[in-house]
């Protein structure tokens, strides 16, 4: 694998001027109560104004949507997001969210009910992940049934998958059936042995990312997901980042500003 830059400690790093707020999170367990994520509406709101102060004006709240995890729907997602939004709002908290959903893919997934396929924005993208030490037979199958849907496969942290850690030339195969990928900032600043980060790095160095999220789950873990963006901005600069947590993000919404959780 190539050797990459290493920062002597990559969650010390130089502070920069304040950006404008636009940056968009991808992934985030934002919604209290609903999975693993924040617990409370007092740790949603922690979590948005860290966000904020790092430059973020959107988020997707992307629950887990698993087979043991039921109330994830079209329906429910929507209406948490415009609670939580009341919620951001009336604590001034200047940070615009969008539903959507994070599809765990298992045998028998192309069995969920269409109420249950929750894509980001209720648009065309809809996030996924799998946890697999062997890329399965089924996922060729699962991919093709979201597609014809008519939605694009979003691959969430494919750097955390031990698949494509002991084969990270597998991502190649995944983008032919054309999924794109969502990296994990927290992996940036996961140790420089780590295998998450060493895949994070090379699929960033490689141009592999279409855009990148914090998939923020509590105050206590927000900050080194939040750092991951020094470390990004040091390997492929400011314009690289932008185009992953600005531009297109902003492609997952067709139209952007206007389909959030006021709406």
């Amino acid at each position: 694998m190539t050797e990459l830059p290493v920062s002597p400690d990559p969650l010390v790093v130089d502070t920069p001027a304040p950006a404008p707020a636009r940056r968009v999170d991808t992934h985030s367990h934002l919604l209290p109560g609903v999975d693993d994520g924040c617990k409370t509406v007092e740790e949603s709101v922690a979590c948005a104004k860290i966000l904020v102060a790092n430059g973020y004006s959107h988020a997707f709240c992307t629950p887990h949507i698993w087979h043991n995890n039921r109330g994830i729907s079209r329906t429910s997602v929507p209406r948490l997001v415009k609670m939580l939004q009341a919620e951001l709002d009336a604590a001034q908290v200047p940070l615009t969210l969008f539903p959507g959903g994070e599809m765990n893919l298992y045998l028998g997934v192309d069995k969920t009910p269409a109420d249950e396929v929750v894509p980001l924005g209720l648009g065309t993208y809809m996030l996924v992940d799998m946890w697999v030490a062997e890329l399965p037979p089924f996922f060729e199958g699962a991919v093709e049934w979201l597609q014809n849907l008519g939605l694009s496969v979003v691959l969430a942290h494919p750097e955390r998958m031990r698949a494509i850690q002991d084969d990270p030339d597998l991502i190649d195969y995944i983008q032919s059936l054309g999924v794109y990928l969502q990296g994990n900032l927290q992996c940036f600043t996961d140790k420089p042995e780590a295998l998450t980060r060493k895949c994070a790095e090379k699929f960033l160095l490689d141009g592999k990312y279409f855009i990148l999220g914090s998939d923020t789950h509590n105050p206590e873990t927000i900050d080194v997901r939040t750092g991951g963006l020094a470390r990004v901005r040091e390997l492929v600069g400011e314009e690289t980042l932008d185009q992953l947590t600005v531009a297109n993000p902003r492609k997952l919404v067709e139209t952007f500003g206007t389909a959030d959780a006021r709406g």
